[in-house]
């Protein structure tokens, strides 16, 4: 698993791109490589539970995703996680 952490910026392109993106993030949890995700109750950022094998497969599952490539959103962390508790 992989925990991405977003922050967010106040350009509105974010906000144009954030139904898309909501719609992106259905699927991947319907396709099993989305755990959980949200944003931070004072919209600063977010952040995103994937269940993904490796970085490469990470990578390319944010890569489909034009919202990580937005202005007004920067991805400051990804880091491997090994849950203990499910």
């Amino acid at each position: 698993m992989f925990i991405v952490e977003l922050s967010f910026g106040d350009e509105p392109d974010r906000l144009a791109a954030r139904p898309a993106h909501r719609e992106r993030l259905q699927a991947l949890r319907q396709e099993g490589r989305l755990v959980m995700a949200g944003p931070f109750p004072d919209d600063s950022g977010a952040l995103l539970i994937f269940d993904v094998p490796d970085a490469e497969a990470l990578a390319a599952t944010l890569a489909e995703d034009a919202y990580y490539r937005t202005p007004g959103v920067t991805i400051i962390s990804q880091r491997e996680w090994s849950p203990i508790v499910r």
